[in-house]
């Protein structure tokens, strides 16, 4: 199973400069990827942000969560649910090894815990800094 971060579902869902890529990449995936509860949260407060700031309207955003709901319920994602306390344990980690060195955020820090704690593979990201962490990490690491 692969990890992807949120900014790069947002991609896959809702129109940006990164979504031809994003769409082009899940084209070519053979696996799916994981969907955790960190993703829930993120994804949708991001449509709700791009709502905010006229990215988007309310319509798309609706229409934006119903294909990532349809893809859940596909198979293209796999609900994963390592325990947060795992997560918290490795984010810990990668922040103590990492943060002073790299400049990561904790959200950023939170999905490449979380991508290590579920197994997966390969870690699929946009943001610089936050692959960065994830091939400090040890993780494979694509920008599509």
């Amino acid at each position: 199973m692969d990890y992807a971060d949120t900014g790069f579902l947002c991609s896959l869902y809702a129109p940006d400069a990164h979504s031809r890529r994003a769409i082009a990449w899940m084209k070519r995936q053979t696996v799916p990827l994981a969907f955790t509860w960190i993703h829930q949260l993120e994804f949708r407060n991001a449509l709700r942000l791009r709502v905010f700031r006229g990215e988007i309207t309310t319509v798309q955003r609706d229409a934006s969560l119903n294909l990532l709901l349809g893809d859940l319920a596909g198979g293209v994602f796999s609900n994963s649910a390592p325990l947060l306390a795992d997560i918290m344990i490795e984010a810990e980690r990668l922040s103590a090894s990492h943060s002073e060195r790299l400049g990561t955020r904790s959200l950023d820090i939170l999905h490449v815990a979380a991508a290590l704690v579920a197994g997966c593979g390969q870690f699929l990201t946009f943001d610089k800094r936050q692959s960065r962490l994830a091939k400090a990490a040890g993780m494979k690491t694509r920008t599509p």
